[in-house]
């Protein structure tokens, strides 16, 4: 009996050891932050061992909670649910199943993932459709667009900019009884970076007549250029995701070289040719002044021009949405954009801010002291959290008051 009692003690202290991780002091329910920061560590753990001893690719691994937290298109009675594709893209459909009265609104969402991850029919995406069609009375479409490393950039973009052209024609706007006027782009994390692509690009798409009215961006990601912004010195290690993954997704976004992500690791893969483009995320003059805190502006280490000759895709706009020019954002749906304090991302969302209003875009950004990334997902048993909760239905009552 006492040898039991001792081996459930050290069992125990390994398991604390392990899923203890110290954290700031306003975040809230702490126990299960380390819960959710416990599991993601361990399947990053996974996917590592796995790649190294040739088993599986890291992202195959990751992929794991993507697949276990897959839905079926099961409609309700008050959302008809179903799987379709658009312009040969795969979406997961949300349509409210009250009479239509009056033309309705629409939300084209798009799952983050870092462009690696993720699906339309996870369940906090399947629930968020559901409950964002059901409070809106709006048609939701949430795109399935391909992913790294099977894919890379242009195709992840392509994929959901073909989703919102093809929904955007007047034609299929009003088989789904939307009105014209009131369709709004929405992502989280990647999908965040793509909403504000596809807002951007579409400006001046001659071939779209009809324009979005507002965008959300959850906690986006928007630039590839400085991977030492005081955010990611910050919050390098903290839940869900490390400066680590954030320039493995990068990386994989972009090629399958992995000396790409050493560079940006180091901030070395950046040209000096290209110098142009730091004006564009300077955080030292477009962060507030409680977030710079101690740290001083360095310009990145300039490398060599190979990896900007060989992946063109570091200095386009449509990967890094902060790199558009400022007349680019002139004329930009109304936005709201959602940051997280302990997020590496944090910065690039206060920035893109700074550069909307500065040109003349109406933005209301709603900063969390007390989050972290990813925060919108966690409001299921579990993983629930109180201020993913309140995350959810700002956004909603957001939406609901501009769309």
């Amino acid at each position: 009996m006492a040898s039991k009692s001792l081996l459930f003690l050290l069992l125990s202290a390994l398991v604390a050891y392990y899923f203890y991780t110290p954290l700031p002091d306003n975040v809230d329910e702490k126990l299960t932050v380390m819960l959710v920061h416990g599991t993601f560590r361990a399947l990053g753990y996974m996917g590592y061992m796995a790649e190294l001893f040739g088993i599986k690719h890291y992202m195959e691994v990751m992929m794991l909670l993507t697949h276990l937290e897959h839905t079926e298109p099961v409609s309700d009675e008050n959302v008809s649910v179903t799987d379709t594709s658009f312009s040969n893209v795969p979406v997961r459909l949300f349509i409210p199943k009250a009479a239509v009265t009056e033309q309705r609104r629409a939300v084209i969402y798009i799952h983050g993932g870092g462009w690696c991850l993720g699906s339309s029919a996870m369940k906090p995406y399947d629930l968020l459709g559901r409950y964002t069609a059901l409070q809106l009375d709006a048609v939701v479409v949430s795109i399935d667009y391909r992913l790294a490393p099977a894919f890379h950039f242009p195709t992840q973009f392509d994929d959901v900019y073909a989703v919102t052209k093809y929904f955007l024609d007047k034609d299929i706007l009003q088989k789904y009884s939307v009105d014209p006027s009131r369709v709004a782009v929405a992502g989280d994390s990647a999908g965040g970076n793509l909403a504000a692509a596809i807002a951007q690009q579409l400006l001046n798409d001659p071939e779209v007549k009809v324009k979005l009215k507002i965008q959300a961006l959850i906690y986006p990601v928007l630039q590839d250029i400085d991977m030492n912004t005081p955010s990611y010195q910050d919050n390098g290690d903290m839940p869900v995701l490390s400066k680590s993954l954030m320039v493995r997704f990068w990386s994989e976004y972009i090629t399958i070289d992995r000396t790409l992500g050493e560079a940006m690791w180091h901030n070395k893969h950046i040209p000096a040719e290209a110098e142009h483009v730091l004006r564009f995320v300077n955080w030292s003059t477009l962060l507030p002044d409680n977030l710079k805190k101690q740290h001083v502006y360095l310009k990145s280490e300039f490398g060599s021009s190979g990896f900007v000759n060989k992946y063109p895709a570091i200095l386009d706009a449509k990967a890094s949405p902060l790199l558009a020019e400022d007349e680019k954002l002139k004329g930009l749906p109304t936005a709201y954009i959602i940051t997280c304090m302990y997020d590496v991302l944090r910065d690039d969302g206060f920035m893109y801010a700074a550069r909307l209003r500065k040109a003349g875009v109406q933005v209301e950004h709603a900063h969390y002291n007390n989050a972290f990334h990813g925060i919108l997902l966690f409001n299921t048993w579990p993983f629930e959290l109180k201020v993913a909760h309140d995350m959810y239905n700002n956004y909603i009552r957001w939406l609901n008051d501009n769309l």
